[in-house]
Order: C-alpha cells, then structure tokens, then sequence
C-alpha cells in the first residue's frame, strides 16, 4: 500500500526562479528602480522648496501625492517580469511606428506623379519597411542577432506527462530540473502552433494500400486515408511546435563565429541532458531555419512538413 501511494505522489523538483533577475542595491530595489524613484523623489523635493513661499506644505503635499503615487507604481510595478517603465516605453514607441510595413529592403519607394494626390491623402501615409532583428542566417543554421549575439534552434519532442506513472513523472520532472540548473546562457522555449495538411498523409496511404498483404489491411488503410481527407476538409487543424532557442551574447570578446559555435554546442548538451526527460532534441538546419522564419512571418502559408517522420504531430 506504501508502495503505491510513494508511486502515486510526485515530490516537487526545486528549480531556480528568476536566474536573469536583476541584483538588488538598495533592500529589495534594484538599481533602475532606486534611480526613478530617487530622481522623482529630488524633482518633487526641489518643487517643495520652489513653490514654499507660494503654497503650504499641506497643500503641496496633496497635489503632488497622486504624482508620487504614479511615479512609484511606474517604479516598482512589474508584469510578466518586465518593469511598467519598460512597458511604457515600449508603448510610446509603438505609438510612434506605423501600423502597415511590408518587405522592401531597399526601402519603400514614393508613389508616382501620377497619382491623384488627392487619392494618395486618402490612401493614408504609406507602409514602413519591415527591419527584421536579425541579419541572416549561416549555413550551419544559427541566427546572426547584430549586437545581440548568435542564436541556435532546436526541435523538441513531448511527453505526455499523465499517462505516466508517479515515479515516472518524478524521474522526468528531476530530468528536467538538471537541464534548467545546467542553463549557462539565455535560453527560450517557444511554444508555436501551425496548421496541419494531412492531404499528403492521405495520399500515401492510398498510394500504399495496395502492398499490405491483406485485402483487409488494405480495406482499413483507404478508410482511415478518408477519414483524414474528411477530417482535413471539414475542419481546420492545427499543429503544435515546440522550438528551443539558445542565444549567446557577444560579451567577453567573444567573436561571432564563436558565438554562434558555442550556442549550436548548448543545444547539443540540451540534447544528451533532455533525453534522460523523454525529449528529442533536434537541431534545426540553414534551410529549417529559413523556413520558420518565413513560416511565423506569414502564418498563412503552407503549412511546414513535420520535422519528425517516425512521430505523429499533435492535433488540436
């Protein structure tokens, strides 16, 4: 009875929290945060002393309060592990750019003399060129970042966590803990859905139907091949991805060729430390990775083939 409740329960795995969190300077505060707070501090300190002559201290204190209470939350809120200064930034430059962009790396021509202007002002402003945060891909598949470093991508297996048992989950659980302990750089999960053709699929089952060697296999193989034709055609399907992506910055000196080598080596050492979880690890190639780009730029496109051949993809 012991034996089957200690299978059944699953013990928490401790994992480090906030590894890229800020340090803290001044008691739970961190520098960008003590900064704001002690410039608006001197800004509303120095009005005081400004406007004495004019406004009583209690009437001062009443008008800058909802200041200060703004000021403090831009200061110390924080959303998703990025502070509401960042968030505010982020906002006015959004506000900033122009909603339409479209691909023209030489850049976006003007439109004609001979166009009315009076259909061009209608028209609206015309699009900004699409800047991509990346500069190009290298034959052995890594994203070349600029200033921010070199970038490796992966293709990751799953693992359906319920169906195992309590000692399972918790051997895949710690398997999974090492790998994050063992983290030595930026590291993202991404988490991509896609839609699904299963026209090919459906075809070559037809097509291989007629080798089973029995007319009953054969029977069932044309069946289930319609049976995705009209899943395919009456629904729209939708495939999940889940894409590790290793980045290592260009600190130390570090070259960029070194960079990019030693973020295809971080994926390796993904590779042999997730299989001890269940999880394939496989690296993405030159041409993979040209096609995700493309593919998450333009969802509407064809959908990708599935980078596991001996896996069915999940259906959603």
């Amino acid at each position: 009875m012991s034996d089957q409740a200690d299978d059944d329960t699953v013990t928490a795995a401790r994992i480090p929290a906030d590894v890229a969190r800020e340090d803290r300077v001044l008691g739970p505060l961190t520098a960008r945060q003590t900064a704001i707070l002690a410039v608006a501090a001197l800004v509303l300190y120095g009005g005081y002393w400004a406007l004495r002559p004019f406004m009583a201290a209690l009437a001062y204190a009443a008008l800058i309060t909802p200041v200060a209470g703004v000021v403090t939350a831009i200061a110390l809120v924080r959303r998703e592990g990025i502070g509401l200064d960042r968030f505010l930034l982020a906002a006015l430059a959004h506000t900033r750019t122009r909603g339409k962009r479209v691909h023209a790396p030489e850049g976006v021509p003007p439109l004609p003399d001979i166009v009315n202007p009076r259909l061009a002002a209608v028209a609206g402003p015309p699009p900004d060129a699409i800047r991509m945060p990346y500069d190009g891909v290298s034959p052995a598949g890594t994203l070349d970042l600029g200033k921010e470093g070199k970038a490796a991508l992966a293709a990751c297996s799953t693992v359906n966590f319920d169906l195992r048992s309590g000692a399972e989950q918790q051997s895949l659980t710690a398997a999974f803990a090492r790998w994050l302990n063992s983290l030595s750089g930026p590291t993202q999960l991404l988490v991509r859905c896609h839609r699904i053709d299963l026209a090919p699929a459906a075809a070559q089952l037809h097509h291989d139907a007629p080798a089973l060697p029995h007319p009953a296999l054969e029977q069932a193989a044309r069946a289930h091949a319609d049976f995705l034709a009209d899943l395919a055609a009456g629904q729209d399907l939708l495939g999940r991805q889940i894409v590790l992506v290793a980045r290592e910055p260009l600190t130390g000196g570090h070259r960029s060729e070194a960079a990019g080598g030693r973020a295809v080596q971080r994926l390796s050492e993904a590779g042999r430390a997730l299989a001890a979880a269940d999880i394939r690890v496989t690296p993405l190639d030159a041409e993979q990775t040209c096609a995700l780009i493309s593919s998450a730029c333009n969802p509407d496109a064809p959908p990708l083939p599935p980078v596991y051949d001996d896996e069915p993809e999940g259906i959603s």
